[in-house]
């Protein structure tokens, strides 16, 4: 597998990035404000993850998502350690990420990478999305801040 930036002419692979984020405007606010990464297989866009600047040395990572049928390989913890290496290559000294209340592999997963939690952002997705998300039977209600320092 093969981590690389998006490249400018190419279009950004909208379905992957709506599986992680169901919001098409934030997803492409966020992708008008950072760096889109993409990992390959055989040519193939099996994973995805934007690097967003957000204040001076800070950096979140957004939208860490991978396609469905390779779920469980370890792709999506090869794309975080991607991002924190990116992001300390590019001299931040923080690298923050969020994600919901109901996100359990995930919050498992960030804190397997190094980060920790900083805080609970209380319906967040309560206020930014029209819709109800649920995963794993939980209502997606708070936003869970988690970072680490480079």
């Amino acid at each position: 597998m093969k981590i690389r930036k998006l490249h400018l002419s190419e279009e950004p692979p909208m379905e992957l990035l709506l599986l992680a984020d169901p919001s098409l405007v934030i997803v492409e606010e966020y992708l008008n404000r950072g760096e889109c990464f993409v990992a390959e297989t055989n040519e193939e866009i099996v994973g995805v993850y934007v690097l967003l600047p957000t204040r001076s040395k800070t950096v979140e990572l957004v939208n860490v998502a991978v396609v469905e049928e390779q779920h469980g390989k370890g792709i999506g913890k090869q794309l975080v350690m991607d991002a924190i290496k990116v992001a300390k290559t590019n001299g931040y000294i923080t690298i923050e990420i969020g994600t919901g209340n109901s996100s359990i592999g995930q919050l498992a997963l960030y804190q397997k990478c190094g980060f920790r939690i900083t805080g609970v952002d209380v319906d967040f997705f309560i206020r930014h999305y029209s819709e109800a998300i649920f995963e794993n039977g939980i209502q997606c209600r708070d936003m869970i801040r988690l970072s680490q320092d480079l």
